[in-house]
C-alpha cells in the first residue's frame, strides 16, 4: 500500500512539476498585446493575427473586445517567434463581419499593425511585424 501511495505521489508530482516548467517555456510563445483607440462605444472591435499564407483570409488567431474608456484592447497569447500581422475592424452594429457600401467603401472603420493607411485593403508587406522571445504590445489606429 505504501508502495502505491508512494507512485502515485511521484507520478502527479512529475505532473505537476512538467505542467509548470510548460507554462514558462519559450517555446510556448510571447504574448502579443494589441490597442486601439475607439471615438464610438457603440459594438465591437475585432482583430485577426495572420501569417503571410493567411492574409486577409482566415486568421490564424480571432479575439473581439469591447470598448472600454475609449480603447479596445486584445492580448494574442502563445504567439510563436516568426512574421505576422494584425488586422481589425470596428464591428458597430455586432453582426460580426466589415459591413461595406455598394460601391465597395467600408462602412466600418478599420486598422492594421504598422498602421498602415491606405486605399483599399492592407498590403502584407506594409503590416508585417516580427515576433520574437519577448512579449509586445502594438497600438493601432483606425
Amino acid at each position: 500500500m505504501k508502495t502505491l501511495l508512494f507512485t502515485l505521489s511521484l507520478t502527479l508530482t512529475s505532473f505537476l512539476l512538467q505542467a509548470q516548467s510548460e507554462t514558462v517555456s519559450p517555446s510556448e510563445g510571447i504574448t502579443l498585446t494589441v490597442t486601439v483607440p475607439v471615438q464610438s462605444t457603440e459594438g465591437h472591435v475585432i482583430f485577426g493575427l495572420y501569417d503571410e499564407l493567411t492574409f486577409l483570409k482566415q486568421p490564424l488567431m480571432g479575439l473581439e473586445s469591447a470598448i472600454v474608456d475609449g480603447k479596445a484592447t486584445v492580448t494574442f497569447t502563445n504567439v510563436k517567434p516568426g512574421t505576422y500581422a494584425v488586422v481589425l475592424f470596428h464591428d458597430k452594429n455586432d453582426n460580426k463581419q466589415m459591413d461595406f457600401e455598394a460601391n465597395g467603401m467600408p462602412k466600418e472603420m478599420f486598422g492594421a499593425s504598422n498602421n498602415v493607411l491606405a486605399f483599399g485593403p492592407p498590403q502584407w508587406k506594409e503590416a508585417k511585424f516580427d515576433v520574437g522571445d519577448q512579449p509586445l504590445t502594438l497600438e493601432i489606429i483606425m
